[in-house]
């Protein structure tokens, strides 16, 4: 039987990998949701007439700014900006390794649990708020990956879930695999360095 559930208590007492070594700081949350008795995970789509990534899924998230007095304090300040997820709803679980991303930014990325509600997406930068269940992306006919050779990262290894018409891919997808490895029997079946993209 395909499991529904995260076991989050690898999540709460993982040590991440922080990056240092980047010229800008961003953060997001990985929103867990408890559906009909299964987990699910919320992603946005990102709006089409965006310069960075337009149309790809994510988690919600984006880039510190100035009045952010700790890095989970950007996390949480971008979902209530981008699908008005209010701060003290989410129950917060955990944190996973730091990654980079190929615009320069070290992104810190959250887990935690919020209500199963309506969510209004901010139609600046979110064109669609997307529920995906678990069970989704633990059917190995979902998921597929490839090697690139990336002209300033080298061999590097791009996942793709295809869940109910979506496709989660990316910066996304590489925090996605830790998120279901640390909480799911998912194993990805190449391993990949994290902190070297």
């Amino acid at each position: 039987m395909t499991t529904r559930r995260f076991d989050l208590e690898p999540v709460a007492t993982h040590t991440p990998t922080r990056v240092a070594d980047q010229p800008y700081e961003a953060a997001v949350l990985a929103p867990i949701i408890d559906r009909d008795g299964e987990d699910h995970v919320l992603f946005t789509r990102r709006a089409d007439h965006l310069g960075e990534h337009p149309g790809q899924m994510s988690f919600p998230g984006g880039g510190r700014e100035s009045e952010d007095e700790t890095i989970l304090e950007t996390a949480l300040r971008e979902a209530n900006e981008e699908i008005g997820l209010e701060p003290h709803t989410v129950e917060l679980v955990g944190q996973l390794d730091d990654i980079r991303t190929v615009t320069e930014y070290g992104v810190t990325p959250f887990v935690g649990q919020i209500p199963d509600q309506v969510y209004e997406p901010d139609e600046n930068e979110v064109a669609e708020i997307v529920v995906l269940p678990l069970s989704g992306f633990l059917d190995p006919d979902n998921f597929e990956y490839e090697r690139r050779d990336h002209p300033y990262y080298g061999d590097i290894i791009i996942h793709y879930f295809h869940v109910d018409g979506y496709t989660v891919w990316g910066a996304t997808g590489r925090m996605l695999v830790q998120l279901l490895e640390l909480a799911t029997p998912f194993e990805a079946p190449e391993r990949i360095e994290r902190s070297k993209y």
